[in-house]
């Protein structure tokens, strides 16, 4: 009977610990890129042209910058995924689901680490990084330069993915009545849409791979994320 009440004691007192410790939490900031197989800067004319047609495809990564994930170090790191969508990605009259990803982790990263990239990018890709059919261990460079406004981006995921970006130019603008005709895939704090001179994808896991530079089918920004 002592030792039933001593173990009961014992639970009790460690459930009491364990609901008075705060709640780990997560504080990171940095730079996004991403890249898509449809402009996102367009006009109605090439809009109406691609939409349903192309646009299903696409990379994005994020670099942290500085922060931790639910107690994690993640300065420095970066994470990269990889969708193919059903549909052309943020068209809001069709459906884009079912949603096959990729999702590839910094070499550089502890394996705690690497479990923390990938929970923050499933966090941060929301339902597109949901179906998740490989996580790869790849060297990831991503450096942006300049300010949002007129960055440029080059982000390389070992030989899987890569996405290079260059400031909007008046040339670029056809039509003459562009807009931004998508979203970005992922909250952000500030976004512009930006020309892709790169955006590739090689990997075998999602059944197709891709090459579509020259495109004004890219977005650079930058995000922060606090619980």
């Amino acid at each position: 009977m002592k030792k039933l009440i001593a173990s009961v004691s014992l639970m009790a007192s460690t459930t009491l610990m364990a609901a008075s410790l705060p709640p780990v939490r997560s504080n990171v900031q940095g730079d996004y890129v991403e890249a898509r197989t449809a402009d996102v800067y367009t006009g109605p004319c090439f809009a109406n042209a691609e939409v349903d047609l192309v646009g299903n495809l696409a990379v994005f990564g994020w670099k942290i910058n500085k922060g931790e994930w639910q107690g994690t170090n993640l300065d420095g790191l970066s994470v990269v995924g990889v969708v193919r969508a059903s549909g052309t990605l943020g068209y809001i009259h069709s459906d884009a689901y079912p949603v096959k990803s990729v999702i590839i982790v910094d070499k550089r990263a502890t394996p705690e680490q690497r479990l923390a990239l990938q929970s923050f990018a499933q966090k941060m890709g929301g339902k597109l990084l949901t179906d998740v059919v490989r996580v790869d261990v790849e060297p990831i460079e991503f450096t942006m330069e300049g300010s949002v406004h007129n960055a440029t981006a080059k982000l390389a995921a070992g030989t899987l993915a890569a996405i290079q970006t260059r400031a909007m130019r008046e040339g670029d603008h056809l039509c003459h009545n562009e807009e931004t005709w998508y979203e970005p895939l992922t909250k952000l704090d500030h976004s512009m849409p930006a020309y892709a001179l790169a955006h590739k994808f090689t990997g075998p896991e999602l059944g197709t791979t891709w090459s579509y530079p020259e495109k004004r089918s890219a977005f650079v920004g930058s995000f922060h994320y606090n619980d």
